[in-house]
């Protein structure tokens, strides 16, 4: 088999978020091809794209005027999240900064009917909490009009059909969202979802009528699914029911009652179109035509005939198509490119479940290069994010060139993962936290039967969350692992929880534990603590910028482990944040990720 070098598969592009122009005859997507994604157009299909943003930073995101030919974009600074927004003209020739408090957040909120306005929200007042504001779009600067102070953390989930009215979404937790509605006229903020317990409310959208609210929860469910939230009375009725999976999206078109939601079933997602035919009543469209795999986006164009949405799968690049409601005819438009790689040569994993210390069986994605020798493959377990995150079949350039290089890879969903209920998502909370990182143990078993594995040489790989887990792998089951990558992982729950940013503080206490109630049992499971048990090679990486697990975390981990006598490497980016967004950085870091496992491995 032919093998490749990293910068080839860091090179494979990635085209995503689609908007579409007032005419819908233009899309716009963001594209890395200059190495951090920027506002593309396109104005046919498999066309070459007109580029429109040429910025150094990471383009966040680009929504078309519903009326004129310009669009608005985010941008952050190296990575900081701090995101300010620009308004640009369709041909890409003018960029006008819309604001200019460069130390707060602004989540976009969404265009009005006409497009003389937009919303967002911002933490400007107050690091910890989030205000709704309206500004029209020929003012600049720090010209918004405050509507409404928060307490919380919150973010506008769009217009009412008359514009007199906005839908705003608070997150209590990752397991508890509200609605309101806050009228512009009165300043009215009034509380949709009351409800007891945990419950969330996400994907809103206004229905035809502004009477109701069209939406995703999982209220009295253990499951997600599409919900009709009667603004008068507060009920809520099903729409369609996922069963034993998550609607984990849905997009609304408040003029025709035309929608389309994803179901993810395993990870894979199935997708349905169709109209509202009464308040709860619908008729299926076709079923889009699209490669298997996981799909995003679902942006109708201005008459809704047809969405645009993000496809991408293990073996194919993310890209967007373009597809016909009723007949779910579907045309990619993007031709993101390989970097020459071919197609065929991406290695599809095989969905399994293993069984874990508790009789539980725990879903993964298991791949092994075509040529894998009996008993003389090494193997990189990636552990996900979150916690409340999924590994889900989707591109992965890193885990295909290491496939590539003669690495099996497994990615497993521990407990407390999402996507396979509310009651899954909870095994992990808190006291519960290490019976997750049992399970990344209990994998190494698994794989230790497989045939084509090296039990010897297997590795802990994760980001975020992902790389506690790698630290708590190694500091709990040392003698598993042949080596370990951190990459902006958690070292210290006490110190993440104390410099973690403001706004996200209560956010994660909610899931963790709170450095009141549980400092004592927060500092037992951090892996410094139990730093003496690492028996095996660590790599660190981090970016400098990162506002949610700050780069100290990756400091202390590096430090004390060189001083326990662990070989360390620690590789810190000064223009990046949580994760690395420019190519430059990716190829040194993973470069650096290669090279060591080539090494210790």
């Amino acid at each position: 088999m032919t093998t490749y070098d990293f910068e080839r598969y860091l090179n494979v592009r990635s085209a995503h978020s689609p908007s579409f122009g007032p005419d819908g005859d233009r899309l716009s997507v963001l594209l890395d091809t200059t190495g951090v994604p920027q506002v593309w157009r396109l104005d046919a299909p498999a066309t070459w794209p007109q580029q429109l943003t040429f910025e150094d930073e990471r383009v966040t995101f680009a929504s078309w005027s519903p009326e004129r030919d310009e669009l608005a974009f985010g941008m952050d600074h190296g990575g900081n999240e701090r995101t300010q927004l620009f308004r640009l003209d369709g041909d890409g020739e003018t960029v006008t900064p819309l604001t200019d408090t460069p130390d707060a957040i602004h989540y976009w909120g969404g265009w009005n009917s006409d497009g003389s306005k937009f919303a967002f929200a911002s933490n400007r007042r107050e690091e910890s909490v989030f205000d709704v504001y309206v500004q029209g779009r020929d003012e600049v600067g720090d010209h918004a009009e405050l509507v409404h102070e928060g307490d919380g953390w919150l973010s506008v989930a769009g217009w009412s059909p008359d514009d007199d009215r906005l839908a705003v979404l608070e997150a209590h937790s990752s397991f508890d969202y509200d609605a309101y509605v806050l009228d512009l006229e009165t300043g009215d903020f009034d509380h949709v979802t009351p409800h007891e317990g945990e419950a969330r409310y996400r994907n809103v959208n206004w229905g035809p009528d502004g009477d109701a609210l069209y939406l995703t929860t999982d209220r009295d469910a253990d499951t997600s699914y599409f919900a009709r939230l009667d603004l008068e009375d507060g009920d809520v009725e099903v729409v369609e029911d996922g069963g034993d999976w998550n609607v984990e999206s849905l997009t609304l078109d408040d003029d025709t009652g035309r929608f389309v939601y994803g179901r993810n079933v395993d990870g894979y997602t199935e997708l349905t179109a169709g109209e509202l035919t009464g308040e709860t009543s619908v008729r299926e469209f076709a079923a889009p035509n699209l490669p298997r795999g996981v799909y995003g986006g679902g942006a109708f164009d201005p008459d809704a005939e047809r969405f645009a949405v993000t496809v991408t799968a293990s073996a194919e690049n993310t890209n967007v198509y373009v597809v016909d409601a009723e007949t779910g005819a579907a045309e990619r438009w993007t031709d993101a490119a390989t970097a020459g790689l071919p197609k065929e040569s991406f290695v599809r994993p095989r969905l399994v479940r293993y069984e874990s210390f508790d009789d539980r069986a725990i879903p993964g994605f298991y791949s092994v290069p075509a040529d894998a020798e009996d008993g003389e493959t090494p193997v990189i377990v990636d552990i996900h994010g979150g916690p409340e995150s999924q590994r889900r079949p989707s591109f992965h350039p890193v885990k295909q060139y290491f496939l590539n290089r003669g690495y099996a890879y497994f990615e497993p969903n521990v407990r407390g993962s999402s996507g396979y209920g509310k009651t899954y998502t909870h095994l992990d909370d808190v006291e519960k936290r290490m019976d997750s990182v049992r399970d990344v143990a209990e994998a190494v078993a698994w794989l230790a039967d497989q045939r084509a594995v090296d039990s010897d040489r297997i590795v802990a790989m994760g980001g975020s969350y992902g790389g506690f887990m790698v630290l708590a792998a190694l500091t709990e089951y040392p003698d598993l692992w042949a080596a370990g990558v951190d990459i902006v992982g958690i070292a210290n729950f006490v110190t993440f929880l104390e410099n973690t940013g403001d706004w996200r503080r209560e956010h994660r206490e909610a899931e963790y534990g709170s450095l009141a109630d549980d400092r004592e049992f927060l500092e037992s499971i951090s892996p410094i603590n139990n730093v003496e048990n690492i028996a095996t090679p660590l790599l660190v990486l981090h970016g400098a910028n990162d506002p949610r697990v700050p780069v100290g975390e990756a400091e202390q981990i590096a430090d004390e482990a060189a001083e326990q006598g662990v070989p360390v490497e620690k590789l810190v980016f000064d223009d990046e944040g949580h994760g690395f967004s420019k190519l430059e950085n990716r190829i040194e870091a993973y470069t650096t990720v290669a090279d060591f496992l080539d090494r210790h491995v």
